[in-house]
């Protein structure tokens, strides 16, 4: 369960962000793509603070489940809340993957692996393109106009 409203953008809210997203945001968020390796903003950021969908500002990750996987792509061992990522079976490039999916919009932003640090065990390796960053103490994104839930922005650091 989720304090914040997981209902989708509206198709006008939809088209209105997908405006103003760059080509390799549009790329990577709405086409699956991936950024290449080493080169994503988020990859080295230390800040605390909480990681949102660059699309919908759903608030994804927190800087405390940060760590460093040496992929290449900034990477978490939990979410912000399990019904903040949907988990999508992926079977492009002749693999078998979990994508993951933001829960709210259904913008790619990564995929997870089974080989990450304790206490889940899980590597959730994500596109820099596909966050946006409120350091602490800075409000979230309100994308859509619906408010911050209270008491929503620790970042668990």
């Amino acid at each position: 369960m989720s304090q914040f409203d997981l209902r989708p953008p509206t198709d006008a809210q939809r088209r209105q962000i997908t405006a103003t997203l760059t080509a390799d945001e549009r790329r990577v968020l709405l086409e699956h793509g991936t950024e290449a390796a080493f080169c994503g903003v988020f990859l080295d950021n230390h800040q605390d603070g909480i990681y949102t969908c660059r699309f919908c500002g759903l608030p994804l990750f927190r800087s405390g489940a940060k760590f460093d996987s040496g992929t290449g792509w900034p990477s978490f061992f939990e979410p912000y809340a399990p019904s903040h990522i949907r988990r999508v079976r992926d079977t492009s490039y002749g693999m078998v993957r979990v994508e993951e999916v933001c829960a709210r919009c259904g913008s790619h932003l990564g995929h997870v692996f089974p080989d990450g640090p304790p206490p889940t065990g899980e590597r959730h390796c994500l596109n820099s393109v596909s966050l946006a960053f409120a350091a602490e103490g800075k409000p979230l994104p309100d994308v859509l106009g619906r408010g911050t839930p209270e008491g929503a922005i620790d970042s668990g650091a």
